[in-house]
């Protein structure tokens, strides 16, 4: 008899806006999109600036460096993919190329009690099946 598979976790979905920072993870690399008009990272992806509406939009590797900006820790599991990691943390970062470009991730390899706002993090990734990867962060090391 076989051992039931735990459920999984939700898992991205790309799309044509979306499907180049999804290849970039799964390569092990954080990739935003980037607005040639205005000089500036966008994230979440989008078809146009949020800033000045200019839609010569390309994609760069980040360092995947920021700070943790806010966060909130979870007790209770939104779905059954996350019940083996209560409580966990999802954190709001802000990524160090840009001041005020932030991310929301789940923090990995942390404690709530280890947390501080304004604490170095660094980019992870997380396998969530074969071909789904997810950047996450985690405290920056060295």
């Amino acid at each position: 008899m076989s051992r039931p598979v735990p459920p999984l976790k939700p898992l991205p979905l790309a799309d044509e806006i979306t499907s180049p920072y999804w290849a970039a993870a799964l390569k092990h690399q954080l990739a935003l999109q980037f607005c040639e008009t205005c000089d500036r990272a966008v994230h979440l992806p989008a078809p146009s600036c949020p800033r000045c509406t200019g839609t010569a939009l390309t994609w760069r590797e980040h360092s995947g460096r920021g700070t943790l900006y806010s966060y909130t820790v979870m007790h209770d599991s939104p779905g059954p993919g996350f019940a083996d990691s209560l409580p966990y943390i999802v954190g709001v970062v802000e990524i160090d190329e840009q001041p005020g470009l932030l991310i929301t991730t789940n923090v990995l390899d942390a404690t709530p009690a280890e947390l501080r706002i304004g604490m170095p993090l660094e980019v992870t990734f997380e396998e969530l099946a074969p071909d789904s990867v997810v950047p996450q962060f985690r405290p920056r090391r060295g």
